[in-house]
């Protein structure tokens, strides 16, 4: 599907769910927070299980919100909430969904390509991913992994002509062809990034180096003064979230910039509640990059006077 991952996830909810369905949906960050604005622009009805940003789901909760909910037909939920670093128990989940027959959305945008997903085994019906993150092509395209049999039943749901997953899924069938302008350059960015994956090693080869860029980085950060947001229990090694320190010198902008001034980028933070900033180790990116970055960071703590 042309667009960013969201024209993915966009299709995906606005195509599959019936006029008579009912989403439920696990929110514990802004992507999840995403998947119901969606929902309801759509007016598609839509129950949330909503938790602290720094929660996992209740499964104990989900199990009695679709005891007393029957007519729930479909249940979403993001793997990788890029908010805060936070991987949801997307398996554990999954199977509670099939104990209840409905069916399964997973937005595993950050995820897919450096985590294991067995779709058959997390009973997976749709899942949702995009041409750059670990896949590491670069933006331009979404995919979505579905059941054909769910996609075939959905022809007459449609609420969006280019955003109809029926009919991209059924053109693509029938003659290999995009409905409307193919992203060329994109699928061909993203065919090579699919053999450098192979090369690497696969999936198990790739989450290795991610995980060990996250563990150098998390050790440093650490070490530098800075606190993470989040239990280590519960974290992704794509993205982390750190607290802002308590030195009154300390000022995000200022840091951002000094950092960017030495050849590195941090995202802002996307907390509701609380002041974080974030760090993605995920990409072309090796130790010797995250050691540059560490360097660089305790330069720019001089530069401010923080004391950590």
């Amino acid at each position: 599907m042309q667009g960013s991952g969201t024209f993915g996830i966009e299709s995906t909810i606005s195509s599959i769910i019936p006029p008579d369905g009912l989403l439920l949906n696990i929110v514990n960050g802004a992507y999840g927070r995403r998947i119901s604005l969606i929902a309801s622009i759509y007016k598609i009805p839509v129950l949330e299980l909503v938790y602290e940003e720094n929660e996992v789901p209740d499964l104990d909760e989900l199990v009695k919100t679709l005891i007393s909910n029957p007519g729930i037909t479909h249940v979403a939920v993001v793997h990788g909430e890029t908010t805060t670093g936070l991987l949801n128990p997307i398996e554990a989940i999954g199977k509670i969904v099939a104990d209840f027959n409905k069916v399964y959305i997973v937005d595993a945008m950050s995820t897919f390509g450096a985590y294991d997903i067995d779709l058959i085994k997390h009973h997976i019906s749709f899942l949702v991913s995009s041409s750059n993150k670990c896949i590491e092509g670069i933006p331009g395209f979404s995919f979505i992994i579905g059941l054909s049999k769910l996609i075939t039943e959905s022809k007459s749901n449609r609420r969006s002509l280019s955003l109809d997953l029926f009919s991209q899924w059924e053109g693509l069938e029938s003659d290999g062809q995009f409905r409307f302008t193919p992203p060329v350059q994109i699928l061909i960015a993203f065919h090579q990034a699919l053999i450098e994956l192979s090369q690497e090693g696969g999936v198990a080869a790739r989450g290795k180096r991610y995980q060990t860029n996250n563990e150098l980085l998390v050790s440093g950060m650490r070490d530098a003064g800075f606190k993470v947001y989040l239990d280590d229990k519960i974290r992704s090694h794509i993205i982390t979230s750190f607290y802002y320190p308590e030195d009154p010198n300390f000022s995000f902008e200022s840091f951002y910039q000094k950092l960017n001034e030495k050849g590195f980028v941090i995202y802002p933070g996307k907390l509701s509640k609380v002041d974080c900033f974030r760090m993605g180790n995920i990409g072309q990116l090796f130790p010797e990059d995250i050691r540059a970055l560490l360097k660089a960071v305790h330069e720019t703590i001089k530069e401010m006077n923080l004391d950590l």
